[in-house]
């Protein structure tokens, strides 16, 4: 099996996409309610889609092809509010979060759909851990070598996104230490962590056809990476976000990453190499565990910084982009969170340390998704 061929896009465009946590409205644990959510959903005239996820307490809402972040915003508040309405009906709430604080896996039920089927056979236990949650950006390439530098443009700056999106600090019932443990159980899947080091189709296409040689791989839904090309769509999809807690935060997060984009590809900033991803993973853990408080090593100088020192001065460089995108009041928002020390992950913490209850922490959460 090859490669598909690379689809035109327009350039900076973007879709979103976000797992949702259904839970019951009694002791606000996860509740199995995907099927019956998706059959009202249908009733809605929406943008974007609404679909099942591998698990059936979890669904997952997108986009249509979006020019700015504010359409983003848009439609995910329009395909919020119809969300909200009919889990009303079914007497359930719908939540954010990259993690239910306390759900158990074992006791998921794997929807009933062929593919998330094959997933249970191959991955077994791991199929059910795999009831996370996270938030998926895509960003529209003009072509296939561009999409590749952007990729590995992008790269530098997955702590960014990890600290800022990081909604995770619990599993099972337990404080983690971790601002986003979601990763942790995504790293678990064999195909994932980063894209290799390729930076024309061609080389990439040649890299695919030798995986699919081997019989693991049979199409790019087949990586986990961290970032990977959608040729279909004519995008790079990035996929380390938690969901947030309310769809602003996630419609903001998208508008990052457009002006971000807009810097790679209209001023190129730097060239990237293979030595970049050599503190990778170190730059990937620290955001994971660490949020905005994390230490930043820089690929190219190999200077140790504060992440939101960071993510500070990267915005300062792409202000004019963001304003070009009309996307300015976005990044305030985030600006303003690093300047008060605050993502999701610290507000799950406050409520529960006021509440020292989780399920009244979810319920809360409920409300904020609801409200925005």
């Amino acid at each position: 099996m090859s490669l598909e061929p690379f689809q035109q896009s327009a350039a900076l465009s973007l879709g979103v996409e976000l797992e949702l946590q259904l839970v019951n409205t009694h002791d606000y644990d996860l509740a199995p309610y995907a099927a019956d959510m998706l059959r009202a959903m249908a009733r809605h005239k929406l943008p974007g889609s609404v679909v099942p996820e591998i698990t059936s307490s979890m669904i997952e809402i997108s986009t249509g092809v979006c020019r700015s972040a504010a359409e983003v915003q848009t439609q995910l508040s329009q395909i919020r509010d119809a969300l909200v309405k009919c889990a009303d009906k079914l007497n359930i709430a719908v939540v954010g979060g990259g993690t239910h604080p306390f759900q158990q896996w074992h006791e998921r039920r794997i929807y009933d759909k062929s593919r998330f089927r094959e997933l249970s056979e191959l991955y077994g236990y791991l199929s059910k851990q795999f009831t996370i949650f996270g938030q998926h950006v895509h960003v529209g390439c003009p072509d296939a070598d561009t999409a590749l530098l952007t990729l590995h443009r992008m790269s530098r700056y997955i702590p960014h996104f990890i600290a800022l999106s990081a909604s995770s600090p619990y599993v099972q019932g337990h404080d983690t230490a971790f601002d986003s443990a979601r990763l942790n159980s995504v790293f678990a899947f064999p195909l994932s962590g980063r894209a290799p080091f390729a930076l024309t189709w061609d080389e990439f296409s040649a890299y695919f056809d030798k995986m699919a040689k081997t019989g693991v791989v049979r199409s790019m839904k087949d990586f986990y990476w961290d970032i990977r090309p959608k040729p279909e769509f004519g995008t790079i999809e990035i996929r380390v976000f938690d969901t947030p807690l309310t769809v602003e935060r996630a419609a903001a997060l998208a508008a990052y990453v457009q002006a971000l984009a807009s810097w790679f590809m209209n001023e190129r900033p730097f060239v990237p190499v293979d030595d970049d991803y050599l503190v990778y993973t170190y730059n990937r853990f620290q955001a994971c565990r660490f949020g905005l408080d994390a230490v930043y090593v820089d690929p190219a100088s190999g200077e140790h910084m504060a992440l939101r020192e960071h993510i500070l001065l990267t915005m300062h460089q792409i202000n004019k982009h963001a304003e070009a995108a009309n996307a300015s009041g976005a990044l305030k928002m985030l600006r303003d969170d690093i300047n008060r020390n605050h993502n999701d992950a610290r507000w799950l913490r406050e409520r529960q340390g006021q509440e020292r209850l989780l399920a009244e922490v979810i319920r809360q959460a409920a409300g904020r998704f609801r409200e925005g």
